[in-house]
C-alpha cells in the first residue's frame, strides 16, 4: 500500500514506528478508501505467507478499520447507530475478500506441490549403499548356532586375561615356549601377570570353575599372538573352542562331535581324522583334518585344528574329580575357515576393512 497524509482515511502506516489516524467513522469516502487499499492489498498477495502479513495490516488492532471501530464508542449517541452500519460493512467485505483469497492461494499452492513433488512410479529406485556383516562375524554365528542346535551354550570371557587362566590352568609348565614374548603379548607392568589371551582355552576354565557339571560349552572371541601379519597370519585373529565335561565321556564322543558339526558346516561328504599330536591341556591329542569336498581345485584333506580329551590335570586345577568326570575340547580358527571354505587367498582382506570384501558375502555365506 502507498503512503498517505495523517488524516485522509488510509489504512496503511506513515514512516516506521508512527500509526496514521484511524478514518472518522461518520466519514463515508475516507472509510470506503480504507477498505479499497485493503481490498487491493489482499488481491497483490503472491502467497499465503505474504496474505498473513496482509491480514495482520488490514485486520489488525493497529489496522485503520479497527482504529475506526474503537471510535465508534467515542462518538455521541445518536451518531453510533450510522457509524457501525459504515464500518461494521466495510470490515465485512474486507473479512470476505480475505477468506476468498485464501481458498485461491491454498489451490494454487497445492497445484505447485503435486507438480514439484511428483514421483515416476515407473523410475527405478535409489539403492542405499548399506555395506555387509564381516564374514568372519557371519561365519562365527554359523558355527555357534550349529552347536547351540545341540545343546551347547556359548560362553566369553575377557581379552586381557591372567596367565594363571591363559597357562597355569591348562597346564602350560613355566618353561612352555608359549609364554615367551616371540608368542605372547604381555601387559605391562610384568609383575601383574596379565596377557592379551592367545587362545580361548582360558574361557573354557572360567566355564569349570563357574558352571555346575555337565558342562557343555563353545567359546568364540577373538585372541592375540605375536605374528607378523602376512597372507595366512595375523596378530589379531578369532577362534572358537568347545568343552565338554560329563560322565563317561570318550574319544568316540569327540569324533562323533566333530562329524556333525563339519558336515552341517562343508556339506554331507565332507569327513574327519584325527592324527596324533601333543597338547598341554589334552590327553590324548590330536590334530584335526576335514575331507573338504568343496575345496578349491578339488576336494581334499585339510588340517585345520587341534583336539583331544581333557588332560586330568586341567581337571584338578579346576576342582573336578578326574576319577568321575572326564571331557574333551577342540579349537579351530575362524579365519582359518573362512580362506579355505570360500577361497580367500589373502589375510589382508579380511582386515583392511573394504566393505567390498564384506558386500561380496551377503548376509548368509
Amino acid at each position: 500500500m502507498s503512503n498517505s497524509t495523517p488524516g485522509t482515511g488510509s489504512p496503511d502506516t506513515s514512516p516506521e514506528g508512527v500509526q496514521p489516524e484511524p478514518p472518522n467513522p461518520l466519514d463515508e469516502a475516507a472509510v470506503a478508501a480504507a477498505v479499497e487499499q485493503a481490498l487491493a492489498a489482499i488481491a497483490g498477495a503472491a502467497d499465503l505467507n505474504a496474505l498473513k502479513e496482509v491480514r495482520i495490516a488490514v485486520t489488525g488492532e493497529k489496522s485503520p478499520l479497527s482504529g475506526a471501530n474503537r471510535a465508534i464508542g467515542k462518538l455521541p449517541k445518536d451518531q453510533k447507530a450510522a457509524a457501525g452500519k459504515l464500518v461494521g460493512p466495510a470490515r465485512g467485505r474486507i473479512n470476505s475478500a480475505l477468506a476468498a483469497r485464501t481458498v485461491e492461494l491454498e489451490a494454487e499452492r497445492d497445484a505447485r506441490i503435486l507438480v514439484e513433488e511428483a514421483v515416476d512410479v515407473t523410475a527405478a529406485p535409489r539403492r542405499r549403499h548399506i555395506g555387509g556383516r564381516h564374514p568372519i562375524s557371519t561365519l562365527q554365528d554359523r558355527v555357534a548356532d550349529v552347536f547351540v542346535g545341540m545343546g551347547w551354550e556359548i560362553a566369553e570371557g575377557p581379552e586381557v586375561e591372567s596367565e594363571w587362566f591363559n597357562f597355569d590352568a591348562l597346564n602350560f609348565k613355566p618353561d612352555h615356549p608359549a609364554r615367551e614374548m616371540q608368542d605372547t603379548f604381555f601387559v605391562e607392568p610384568p609383575e601383574a601377570h596379565l596377557v592379551m589371551r592367545t587362545h580361548t582355552s582360558p574361557v573354557q576354565v572360567r566355564s569349570m570353575l563357574e558352571r555346575d557339571l555337565p558342562i557343555y560349552v563353545l567359546c568364540p572371541g577373538k585372541v592375540f599372538r605375536t605374528d607378523e601379519l602376512d597372507a595366512t597370519h595375523t596378530p589379531v585373529f578369532h577362534q572358537f573352542e568347545g568343552l565338554a565335561i560329563d560322565k563317561g565321556l570318550t574319544m568316540a564322543d569327540l569324533v562323533g562331535t566333530l562329524e556333525h558339526f563339519t558336515r552341517v558346516l562343508f556339506g554331507d561328504e565332507a569327513k574327519v581324522r584325527l592324527r596324533p599330536n601333543y597338547f598341554p591341556f589334552t590327553e590324548p591329542s590330536a590334530e584335526l583334518d576335514i575331507w573338504h569336498p568343496g575345496a578349491k581345485g578339488g576336494p581334499r584333506w585339510i588340517e585345520w585344528g587341534g583336539c583331544g580329551m581333557v588332560n586330568p590335570n586341567v581337571l584338578r586345577a579346576a576342582g573336578i574329580d578326574p576319577e568321575v568326570y572326564s571331557g574333551f575340547a577342540f579349537g579351530m580358527g575362524i579365519d582359518r575357515a573362512l580362506m579355505f571354505r570360500n577361497e580367500v587367498s589373502d589375510m589382508h582382506e579380511m582386515i583392511e576393512g573394504d566393505v567390498r570384501f564384506s558386500e561380496h558375502f551377503g548376509m548368509e555365506i
